[in-house]
């Protein structure tokens, strides 16, 4: 009960940081949208899904229906905002990618933190608190890679986005569960933490790991290894 009522205590942000970071999500959106030529609709639909779809995902995964970006009478005039200012100057916010990269990262972190936190206010053992966290993170850029008819980026060899969220969702899940911390600086912790991943992802040109076939690698060092051995190795034992 302790850890569900810290929780709470936590998700009491105030509203202006809630706000700039839907504003930064609703951005993202808008701008692909707007690189991609899309109409007025289009513009809108990806600034929504970028400001408010991971926020949409969590809230229908825990219940919590209707979701906070339908109640909030902040939120769709927000993104809306974002949107047509993302229509009208589109080209302008272009030379600022690298503010924004920073900004989405902080994003990405308040949403996991936001994410996994709702999760442990709802009681949820460790690892569904981990995934909500990531989803809510992540989920936004799912639905708008849905709509820009592409491969989803989180599932692709690139820059840390999932792989950022999980990791922020676990260490806050670690350290305000089985750790006792303050939730407060955890959270914050968390933010920066994944922020960093991002960016130094970003910068540094680090990709997410791909699946590797341990058995295949072995076999083949293993072949590599016979094939370079002095040949009186191979006379002996007759390969």
């Amino acid at each position: 009960m302790e850890i569900i009522a810290a929780a709470a205590e936590t998700l009491r942000v105030p509203a202006a940081v809630d706000l700039a970071a839907i504003v930064i999500g609703a951005l993202t959106g808008g701008l692909l949208a707007a690189r991609e030529g899309f109409a007025v609709s289009g513009v809108l639909l990806l600034a929504f899904t970028g400001g408010l779809g991971g926020g949409l995902v969590r809230d229908v995964l825990l219940g919590d229906l209707p979701p906070v970006a339908l109640t909030n009478p902040a939120y769709l005039p927000t993104v809306t905002i974002a949107a047509t200012v993302t229509f009208y100057f589109s080209g302008w916010l272009s030379r600022l990618t690298g503010l924004l990269v920073v900004l989405d990262a902080v994003t990405l972190g308040f949403f996991t933190v936001i994410g996994a936190q709702k999760a442990q206010l709802a009681a949820l053992p460790s690892a569904s608190v981990v995934f909500v966290g990531t989803v809510t993170a992540v989920g936004g850029a799912v639905i708008r890679d849905v709509l820009l008819a592409q491969r989803a980026d989180i599932v692709q060899p690139g820059p840390y986005n999932a792989v950022a969220a999980l990791l922020g969702a676990v260490a806050l899940t670690v350290l305000s569960g089985p750790a006792g911390l303050d939730p407060i600086p955890v959270a914050a912790l968390v933010i920066v933490l994944v922020a960093t991943l991002r960016v130094l992802s970003v910068w540094r040109g680090w990709e997410a790991p791909v699946a590797v076939d341990l058995p295949g690698r072995a076999r083949r060092r293993l072949l590599g290894v016979r094939a370079g051995r002095p040949a009186r190795w191979r006379r002996r034992d007759g390969r």
